[in-house]
């Protein structure tokens, strides 16, 4: 175990901070003028960051904001986004950052449910906020643009982001006792059924994200962290923002993800560790060599879920450490990861992470099934603040999540007899055709590794015969021909013979949410179209084996 990583491990057990305030202080305390977060060439410290926060703080204060209000931020990943979290800690107000993919209903959305007084925005996105004005953000007061100029007329009282800060530098702020029960931040997650919910996290289940994968990585002030991911989602918030405070040494936050600007980052950078999604970790895999590859220092990709293949290039190919064993969601993580020292099983998402929750797999009853079968993944946690408190203004579904004492993941899974855990399926997108369970997980993993497959979803589709068919929807990569008839007799020779789709459909694009995830009721109220293949009209068949 590294300097650090032990150094976190000693102070879990005494007197580790709860809040990103403390943490804040933490690293000020220690090293306030070492190089902290990296924009893409954009350095600054963990003082330049403290320092910009504490302007804007004073100006959000200047305009009444204080403990308990919202401040929404609709920003790229930039310094502002990062100043704008602490400034909002500092007052014990809450940041709610917003995907910078919204616009219409879906910004308006988050804004009026949040109830955000403030909004921090980007100079390019504000044509968005314009459009959305006035009477249907009732709430939001005034807006803070990031850029040169104010530019579009708002409809509601606006300044520059250097103006507020110049003006809050002057301003007294209030002393506000933060504790690690009060909230941080509300993050949003995207909603498939329904209009997306705000988590409400807690300062201390901020900070205890952050503490765990430095303990899992065995992260130390040596490590140079890498991630693409945006930091209005949590994982990077706790990895690269807070992560990087306790540990020492620094993060390099990529404003958006590319294929051909990874190894030269790689190399600018000196990173040592990346944190990604398994879906990037495959396109990088799966990429030709680059010149900046040669004599990379990486020691760790941390990406989940990635396939076994994607695995072992990482491993072979680029002679790096992966980290791909974890599972968790918004509302609770870590609920599982790989242990120190242990070889993960292939397929599992680690072990149940004992250190913050209790895990079980449990029936439609809440009862718990046998090591093996399948059930839905629960947990409660192991002490105070270290899962969501609850989804802001849904005391309702808030009670659902957490009915009988366990939140409730909406997640399928299984733990096998030497207690790896394994994730199965979404609840909702679970298949079962002629008495047999199918994963679309699964499946999708497996169509997904034709070579002219370039995006699938499997879904249901309504049988005649009662339960389910399946029916695979597909985007083909550019250029590429296959047929229908030839994708569903490929997949019949992977998969087993009740698994194999009766429906095959290719579109130009599947339909996604903001946030870029699949929207499988759209495509199973869809069901058969008119361009839809269908297997038993065509007379095919396989035997049974």
């Amino acid at each position: 175990m590294g300097e650090t990583a032990a150094t976190l491990a000693r102070m879990t057990a005494s007197s580790a901070p709860t809040t990103v305030l403390a943490v804040l202080e933490y690293r000020l305390q220690r090293d306030p003028d070492g190089p902290y977060l990296d924009f893409e060439g954009d350095a600054f410290t963990a003082r330049e960051i403290s320092d910009g926060a504490r302007g804007l703080a004073g100006a959000l204060a200047d305009r009444g904001i204080g403990r308990g209000d919202r401040v929404a931020t609709l920003l790229e990943n930039r310094p502002e986004q990062v100043m704008s979290f602490f400034a909002t800690a500092m007052l014990g107000a809450i940041q709610v950052p917003i995907n910078t993919a919204y616009k219409g209903e879906f910004l308006r959305h988050v804004l009026v449910d949040s109830g955000a007084r403030v909004l921090v925005v980007q100079e390019d996105f504000a044509t968005r906020v314009a459009e959305v004005a006035g009477a249907q953000l009732p709430d939001v007061e005034f807006v803070i643009v990031v850029g040169d100029t104010v530019g579009t007329d708002l409809e509601i009282a606006s300044m520059s982001w250097a103006d507020a800060l110049a003006g809050g530098a002057t301003v007294s702020l209030p002393a506000v006792d933060v504790g690690p029960a009060d909230l941080a931040c509300f993050i949003y997650t995207a909603g498939t059924t329904g209009p997306s919910k705000g988590c409400m996290l807690p300062h201390q289940y901020v900070v205890a994200l952050a503490e765990q994968i430095a303990r899992a990585w065995g992260r130390t002030a040596d490590d140079v962290v890498l991630t693409p991911l945006p930091l209005f989602h949590f994982n990077a918030i706790s990895v690269c923002v807070v992560g990087t405070l306790l540990t020492g040494g620094r993060a390099s936050i990529a404003r958006k993800f590319s294929v051909s600007r990874f190894w030269p980052e790689v190399a600018r950078t000196g990173a040592t560790m990346l944190s990604m999604l398994g879906s990037l970790a495959i396109l990088i895999a799966n990429a030709e060599d680059h010149a900046d590859q040669a004599g990379h220092g990486l020691r760790l990709c941390a990406a989940a879920p990635m396939p076994p293949d994607t695995d072992r290039i990482w491993r072979e190919r680029f002679g790096c450490a992966t980290f791909s064993g974890g599972y968790g969601l918004t509302e609770a993580s870590l609920i599982s990861m790989l242990p120190a020292g242990e070889i993960n099983r292939p397929g599992a998402a680690g072990k149940p992470n004992a250190h913050e929750f209790e895990v079980q797999i449990l029936d439609d009853n809440d009862r718990p099934v046998a090591v093996g079968e399948i059930g839905e993944i629960v947990c409660r946690p192991t002490g105070p603040n270290l899962m969501f408190a609850g989804y802001w203004n849904r005391p309702e579904a808030t009670v659902e999540v957490l009915r009988n004492l366990w939140f409730h993941t909406g997640d399928l899974g299984r733990l096998d007899d030497e207690g790896f855990l394994y994730f199965v399926d979404r609840k909702k997108d679970y298949l079962r055709r002629r008495g047999e369970n199918i994963s679309s997980f699964e499946m999708e993993r497996t169509v997904i590794a034709h070579d002219a497959i370039a995006d699938v979803a499997v879904h249901a589709v309504p049988s005649d015969q009662g339960e389910d068919d399946v029916k695979v929807t597909a985007v083909l990569v550019v250029g590429a021909v296959l047929t229908e008839e030839e994708l569903c007799r490929w997949t019949a020779e992977r998969v087993p013979y009740f698994a194999i789709p009766r429906y095959v459909e290719f579109r130009t694009d599947l339909p996604r949410n903001p946030v870029g995830r699949v929207l499988k009721y759209e495509l199973r109220d869809d069901g058969v179209t008119t361009t839809t293949w269908d297997r038993d009209a065509a007379g095919i068949t396989f035997d049974r084996r």
